[in-house]
């Protein structure tokens, strides 16, 4: 396991979004700046990183649950349905193929 900075709040502990309140707590890191995952870790396709769901939604990324990182195991190359991006070009989602990943 490692520790990384929260993607969803970029590590200041507190929502993003500001939804609840200005000093609600990041409801990834709960307010600790930090998030542990399980290595070897890639960067998350369907937000790029961010953390969040893309397309304007003020949500976690369903694929890394917001760490902004997710973790692959074993050799990798690019999905060929999504291209990489880890987005189903049918609709909002992420791919089937990759789950979202980029990456079989």
């Amino acid at each position: 396991m490692d520790e990384i900075r929260c993607a969803f709040c970029n590590g200041k502990g507190l929502d993003p979004f500001e939804l609840l309140s200005p000093l609600a707590k990041c409801q990834v890191c709960l307010g600790k700046g930090k998030v542990f995952v399980e290595k070897p870790v890639i960067k998350c396709a369907f937000c790029n990183g961010t953390g969040v769901y893309p397309y304007g939604v003020r949500i976690t990324c369903t694929v890394c649950g917001g760490k902004g990182v997710v973790t692959v195991k074993g050799p990798t190359k690019r999905c060929p349905d999504c291209g990489g991006t880890g987005r189903s070009f049918e609709s909002k989602l992420p791919c089937l193929t990759c789950k979202g990943k980029g990456v079989v």
